[in-house]
Formats: structure tokens, C-alpha cells, sequence
């Protein structure tokens, strides 16, 4: 850095890389595009309720559909799918051969002729024929053969997750089974997913809501942390590491062992837990070798927290700020699996023969939901770099204060202020540059699914290398990035000045820095893993429950990721404090002495618990530290060479 800078919170500031906001307000643009486009083709509940051959979907109303006279009914009370011939169903084209219409009730016992059909109508009130044959022409229409489901009918039980009518009878049950299962392992995996969510989304909900609950206690105990909360922290996440380990690899070897497993989804949820297993596996025997190591400085990382805790005293608002983004999230991803599942059922309905209705896929929806995923990881990470600038703002304004005990008014409304009106393209550009290094892990996570099941070893092997470095990469730039938001907080700077500044103030200091917040940051991650090792548990005995034609594995891996995405969001409050903290006392140490001249802006308690736990040189011990003043008046930082 050759020319001056100085080193203070600036009252007079400018929009900071206002050409990377609007870049993200024309991606939102297109974002709002595929939305529209979403709403209007798609129809997610094709996925969940089901829809008879004209066009219908069970369970709710409908839309005419042009030149299908029988569209365009109201099914709210008929919820079950039922096929006219279903001990006879064929596969043609990934379509069933029978006709199928919406009913309310499934017959319970076999129906063996058009009088029973009539009986049971009137007696249930579901009606078992073709919509334009009345009841009471069920025994004299001379087409009722043809209308009306093939004789006898066999008994029939209501299926809960696509709300089919399965026969009941061995000979039938047989051949539908077979059928519903060539329909199902022949969809593509994008439509198998988006069907295991909306089947599981009751589920995902409330693992979610339990990771909220996780987070939120867990932030309250770090506020309040003492040494036998470090000891009971780390034993339970000895504990749910080898929990989870067993009960995942308990799972694999009972599905891997179920003879009744046919199914392509059943086949797919062993490979993911084999996967999930070794991942569980590795991660367990990391974490407990790095709790070995680094057991001797937990009272070090008390005192740290203790520190963190007492500047998070002084704004006591920066504690509820993780709801609010917690909220923000939510709703976003809301939003998100929405247009997901609408774009996934996007399609146009088409008029065949005899007025039934297909529904065939448009072209591009592979484009536009490749772009609908950037945009989760895009919107996701700006969101979270909001809350970090405005945490890193706080702690600044607080920090650069003469007079600890009168800070000032409102610091966490004045940073979000601030935010808002000069900054929030800094925050695009940072999480943009995290959003490019995800996708490269993304393609090679595909790559490695496609060459695992070529079996070529070596090019598995590369990939997995490959991943790992990108995803080192991606942990280097997120720690750069906090740095780079905590600097624009000081100077007003845009992002590549103020990431130059940041590295170069760290280079100096890393000595004295790197051994303070490593670990720190560690028990903070043991948190995040806490949180997430017991929600995936309660995932996997809520899921275990629900095998059948789900590929539940995917949603358990959404509710992973979202778990620790809240985690991150509620325990990053004191990951944020302590890396603004450390900035500043870096800052400080550079730009003062202690003198009366040059006194620091920090407290004596800081200054000492950095001096003994980095075993700072001799001149710095011996550094006046009587300096401290209590007023408002005193000698701002000076610019720095």
C-alpha cells in the first residue's frame, strides 16, 4: 500500500461499487422473469395430488382446458386417482394406457357389476365412471362398458403419497405395482426430487424449525459461555458425531440388505447414505483428533468468548439481529422452492383424442433452473453479508469510542443505515465472488457422479482433489471477505481497496493474530456442527419412516444445508465481533503506542489477555497502558504508511 490511509470511521461517505448493484438488480430482473414464467406454466401440485386423464387435478379446482370438455372441474373432494383398468396398466411413453379419473373414495370391496358401480356411487358418493355418464345411466347407457372401469373391480386401498387407488387383490397389486414402479424409476431425478420434498415438506418444516430452536440456545450460551459449557459442548458433539456415524451406517447395511428394494429412489437413498456415512465418518475422526490437540486451551477460548461477550453487552441488539436475518431466509427460500417446483411442473397442455389432456415440458426449463439455483447461492450469501457488514459496523462505531462506558446511540440502526444507503454493492460484489467459486464445486460434484459410474479411479480420484481445493479456496475468501466488510465499515472504501488495506494491516499483525481467533473459531464450528449432527438425526428417524417411492436422502441433505446455513446465521454474530474485534486491535496496535499522545482506543482487559495469550515481545508488555481515557476528546488514529 503506498499512499496514506486513515484509519477511522468516517462521518461523509459514497456509494461504494454501485456498477455490482446494479449488475444484481438485472440478475433479479431475470429471477423475476423465470418466476412469472413459473406461475404461469407450472402446476407443483401435478407432483403431489395427482390429475385424471382430462387435465384435472385431484384435490382442489380446475381450469378448463381449451377444447377438453371435461376439464375445468371442481375436485376439491375428490382426492384419489383411480384407473379404470388397473389390473390391466400398460407403459407407453412414460404414460399410463388406462384412463384415470378423480374420486373421492377408493372401493373397499370388489365391485363385480354395473349395479354395484351404481350402489356404490349412490351409497359414497364417488363415482367409478366416466364424469359425462350420469348415475342413474350407469345400467342403461349402452357405452357404460366402455365409460365405466373394467369388471369386476378389485378392492382398492388409497396410497398416501401420490393418492392412487392400488388394488388390493395379489394378481392385480402385482401388475400395478410393477407399473407404478417403471413409471416412477423412469422420471427424471429433477422430478423425482421435487416429489420427495412435497411429500416430506411437513417434515423439512419442522427439522428446520428445530435447527432454529438449536441455534437460538445455542447463541444464548455463548453469550453466557464458562468452561463447563465448553466441556459439555464438546462432549455432546463427541456424542451426536458417533450417533449419527452409527445410525447412518446402521441405515446403509438395512437398506443394502432389503430384498424388497426396487425401486430407483430406494436404490438412490443407499448411495446417498454410503455417501453421507463415509462423509460422517471422516468428519468424526477430524474433529476428535482436533479436540485432542486442542483441549489444553479451552480456558483461553473462555476468556476469549468472555471478551466477545462484554463488547455484544454493550449493543445488546446484536444479538436478535441473526432473527432477522434468520426471517429474511426463510422467506427467500420459500420463494425459491416455490418457483422450483412451478418451474419443474412447467408445461403445456395438449388435446389429444377423446378430449383427454397431456401435459408435455417446454423447452429451456434446464437453462432457467441452472439460473434459479445461482440465484439461491447468490441471494443467500448477499443476505448473510448484509448481517455481517452491519454486525462489523457496530462493533467498529463501538470500538473507535473514547468512552467505553457511554456508547454510542443506536450503533446496530446506524450501521444498518449505512448499509443501506452507501454499501450494499460491496456486499454484492463479496458474496458474488463466493457464488464463483461454489459453481466450479458444483460441476465437479456432477462430474464425479457421472465418472462413478464409469469406475474410473483416477479421474475420481482428480476430481475429489479438485474439490477439496476449491473448497479451501472458498474458506480463504470468505475470511478475507469478513475482513474486507469490516474495513469498508471503517474507511467507506469499496471492496478491492478496502480487501488490499485488510490484507495488508493482517500481514503485519498475523503473528499476533492467527493463534487468537483459530480457536475461537473452532468451538464456534463444533456448534454449527451440534446443531446440525441433531437435526439430521431427528431427519433421519422422521424420514426412515417414509421409505417408499421417496428419495428422501436429497431432502435430508436441504435440511443439513439449511441447519447449518441457521447456525452460521445465529453463532456468525460472535465469529463477526471477534474478527472485527481483532481488525481493530490491529488497527489500534499500529496506529497507536499507548502514550498519552497516542493512546489506544481499546481496553485495558483486551490489551492484556492479547499480550499473554500471543506472549507479546517485551516492549510491548512494558507499554504504558494507563493511557485509557474516559472522555469523548482525545487523539484520533493517525494515517497510516
Amino acid at each position: 500500500v503506498s499512499e496514506l490511509r486513515e484509519w477511522r470511521p468516517v462521518v461523509y461517505r459514497k456509494c461504494t461499487d454501485t456498477l455490482w448493484l446494479l449488475i444484481f438488480f438485472l440478475f433479479w430482473a431475470g429471477l423475476m422473469f423465470i418466476t412469472g414464467y413459473a406461475v404461469m406454466a407450472g402446476a407443483a401440485e401435478r407432483l403431489l395430488l395427482g390429475y385424471d386423464s382430462f387435465g384435472n387435478i385431484c384435490g382442489r379446482k380446475n381450469t378448463p382446458v381449451k377444447e377438453a370438455p371435461l376439464s375445468g372441474q371442481d375436485m376439491t373432494h375428490k382426492k384419489y386417482v383411480f384407473f379404470l383398468n388397473s389390473c390391466g396398466l400398460e407403459m407407453q411413453s412414460l404414460k399410463i394406457s388406462s384412463l384415470s379419473l378423480c374420486v373421492s373414495s377408493c372401493p373397499q370391496e370388489q365391485l363385480n357389476s354395473l349395479e354395484d358401480l351404481q350402489s356404490f356411487a349412490r351409497n359414497n358418493g364417488s363415482c367409478l365412471c366416466v364424469y359425462s355418464l350420469n348415475v342413474s345411466s350407469y345400467t342403461l347407457n349402452p357405452k357404460a362398458a366402455e365409460l365405466c372401469p373394467t369388471l369386476p373391480v378389485p378392492p382398492s386401498k388409497s396410497f398416501p403419497l401420490f393418492n392412487r387407488c392400488v388394488p388390493q387383490n395379489p394378481e392385480c397389486y402385482s401388475k400395478y405395482a410393477s407399473v407404478l414402479i417403471s413409471m416412477v424409476n423412469e422420471m427424471d431425478v429433477f422430478h423425482r426430487i421435487l416429489s420427495g420434498i412435497l411429500a416430506g415438506r411437513d417434515t423439512v418444516i419442522g427439522l428446520s424449525v428445530l435447527a432454529l430452536a438449536f441455534s437460538f440456545t445455542l447463541m444464548l450460551a455463548f453469550r453466557f459461555i464458562r468452561t463447563l459449557l465448553v466441556h459439555i459442548l464438546i462432549a455432546l458433539v463427541v456424542f451426536g458425531l458417533l450417533f449419527v456415524s452409527g445410525v447412518l451406517w446402521w441405515l446403509y447395511y438395512d437398506y443394502r440388505n432389503d430384498p424388497s428394494t426396487e425401486l430407483e429412489t430406494e436404490k438412490e437413498n443407499v448411495k446417498f447414505l454410503l455417501g453421507y456415512a463415509i462423509f460422517s465418518t471422516i468428519v468424526t475422526v477430524v474433529l476428535l483428533s482436533l479436540i485432542l490437540v486442542l483441549r489444553k486451551r479451552l480456558q483461553f477460548t473462555v476468556q476469549l468468548f468472555r471478551i466477545v461477550g462484554k463488547i455484544i453487552g454493550r449493543i445488546p441488539f446484536l444479538i436478535f439481529q441473526p432473527l432477522w436475518t434468520f426471517l429474511i431466509l426463510i422467506m427467500f427460500w420459500v420463494f425459491w422452492v416455490a418457483v422450483l417446483l412451478s418451474l419443474g411442473t412447467a408445461g403445456t397442455a395438449q388435446t389429444t383424442s377423446g378430449g383427454q389432456v397431456e401435459y408435455r415440458a417446454l423447452s429451456g426449463i434446464s437453462y432457467m433452473a441452472w439460473y434459479h439455483f445461482i440465484g439461491l447461492i447468490w441471494t443467500s450469501e448477499f443476505i448473510l453479508a448484509c448481517q455481517q457488514m452491519i454486525i462489523a459496523g457496530a462493533v467498529v462505531t463501538c470500538y473507535f469510542n473514547r468512552n467505553k462506558n457511554s456508547p454510542p446511540p443506536h450503533p446496530v440502526l446506524s450501521s444498518l443505515s449505512v448499509l443501506f444507503c452507501y454499501h450494499l454493492g460491496t456486499a454484492v460484489k463479496g458474496s458474488f465472488l463466493i457464488t464463483i467459486l461454489r459453481i466450479p464445486r458444483i460441476v465437479l460434484l456432477y462430474l464425479y457422479n457421472i465418472l462413478n459410474q464409469k469406475e474410473n479411479a483416477c479421474a475420481k480420484c482428480l476430481c475429489k482433489c479438485c474439490f477439496c481445493w476449491s473448497w479451501c479456496q472458498e474458506s480463504c475468501l470468505r475470511y478475507f471477505n469478513q475482513q474486507a466488510y469490516t474495513t469498508t465499515a471503517i474507511n467507506g472504501t469499496n471492496f478491492c481497496t478496502s480487501a488490499r488495506d485488510a490484507v495488508f494491516i493482517l500481514a503485519k499483525n498475523s503473528a499476533k493474530l492467527a493463534s487468537v481467533s483459530c480457536f475461537g473459531d473452532f468451538i464456534l464450528f463444533l456448534g454449527k456442527v451440534f446443531v446440525v449432527c441433531f437435526t439430521v438425526f431427528g431427519g433421519l428417524m422422521a424420514f426412515n419412516y417414509h421409505r417408499e417411492f421417496q428419495a428422501w436422502v436429497v431432502p435430508l441433505l436441504l435440511v443439513g444445508f439449511f441447519a447449518y446455513l441457521m447456525s452460521h446465521s445465529f453463532l456468525s454474530v460472535f465469529e463477526v465481533t471477534a474478527d472485527a474485534m481483532f481488525l481493530c486491535f490491529a488497527i489500534d496496535m499500529e496506529t497507536n503506542d499507548g502514550s498519552a499522545e497516542k493512546p489506544y482506543f481499546m481496553d485495558q482487559e483486551l490489551l492484556t489477555f492479547m499480550s499473554q495469550s500471543n506472549k507479546l515481545t517485551e516492549g510491548q508488555k512494558h507499554r504504558s497502558m494507563r493511557a485509557f481515557w474516559d472522555n469523548e476528546d482525545g487523539t484520533e488514529l493517525q494515517p497510516m504508511v
